[in-house]
């Protein structure tokens, strides 16, 4: 069996983008109630950029 079709054969695992988007969404919330706008600014920027890459990644996935 060649590499292709080994790493084909598994099946798909992950979520760590999507997990760490929600732990940065979930920081932004709560550095915001806390008064910290500028972390929860930063927070959520990084958020948005990792649920970006999930998202153009998954398209990629889905298309191959």
């Amino acid at each position: 069996m060649n590499a292709l079709a080994a790493v084909s054969a598994l099946p798909l695992q992950g979520g760590g983008l999507l997990w760490l988007a929600v732990v940065f969404v979930v920081l932004a919330v709560v550095a915001g109630m806390a008064g910290f706008r500028g972390i929860a600014g930063l927070t959520m920027g990084a958020a948005r950029l990792l649920v970006l890459i999930f998202i153009v990644l998954a398209v990629i996935a889905f298309l191959v």
